[in-house]
């Protein structure tokens, strides 16, 4: 039986997961504003108490690994990483974008297409592809939303858009072959089933050289001096 640490910081929910043979057992989640870093430390010290409290034997850490918001997978990351090399034990990579797909798969969702995305600001998003039997028929891409945006496959069939990035095409692309789930967000509740998965096929990351898929590099603004 493995006991997984599931954490999730890609987005703008801070979440913690802890799994036994791929059933929860202890959750938690930021809903108070707080920021990811602070939040992060207190629920892992919390599912750490947990552990101990069971007298279980933590067997992998796994995380987000992206794309998503630049500083939240630092945070995750890092974390993570200490837990992996502090206790000994393996690090197991989830990409954000293919969460989305599977919680939506697990909600019964039905359509040819398949389009997880996150909100990458103004008018773009991170964006990946699936077809009705789970293959891959896009990567991952940075897409700008416009009216013609995704058309070469909703033209072809039924396509259902969801993540927090759904919003920005549901004002722009008008197909009577387009849903919208605007409220499916990446969480670590729903990492179990992946993580087991990945333990259970020996799917590790190396968690020394580990990096999260930013996808775009990280861009600062300064201010003008005068």
């Amino acid at each position: 039986m493995a006991c997984i640490l599931n954490i999730e910081t890609s987005a703008s929910i801070c979440s913690l997961a802890l799994s036994l043979d791929g059933v929860l057992v202890f959750s938690r989640e930021n809903t108070e504003g707080l920021s990811h870093a602070s939040s992060l430390g207190l629920f892992v010290s919390e599912a750490l108490s947990e552990i101990k409290h069971r007298s279980m034997k933590l067997d992998a850490v796994a995380v987000s690994s992206g794309p998503g918001s630049y500083t939240g997978l630092r945070i995750g990351v890092s974390q993570a990483k200490g837990l992996c090399y502090g206790l000994e034990i393996p690090m197991i990579g989830i990409p954000t974008l293919g969460l989305l797909f599977d919680t939506v798969l697990r909600k019964g969702c039905e359509a040819d297409y398949f389009c997880p995305m996150i909100d990458a600001r103004r008018m773009e998003v991170y964006a990946e592809i699936y077809d009705k039997s789970a293959k891959i028929c896009r990567d991952v891409a940075a897409d700008i939303v416009d009216e013609n945006t995704y058309q070469e496959y909703y033209s072809k069939g039924s396509m259902l858009l969801f993540g927090d990035g759904a919003s920005k095409c549901k004002d722009v692309i008008f197909s009577n072959s387009v849903r919208y789930i605007e409220d499916v967000l990446p969480r670590a509740e729903n990492m179990l089933a992946l993580s087991e998965a990945a333990y259970a096929q020996a799917n590790f990351v190396d968690t020394a050289y580990f990096e999260p898929f930013y996808l775009k590099e990280f861009m600062t603004t300064q201010s003008k001096r005068k």
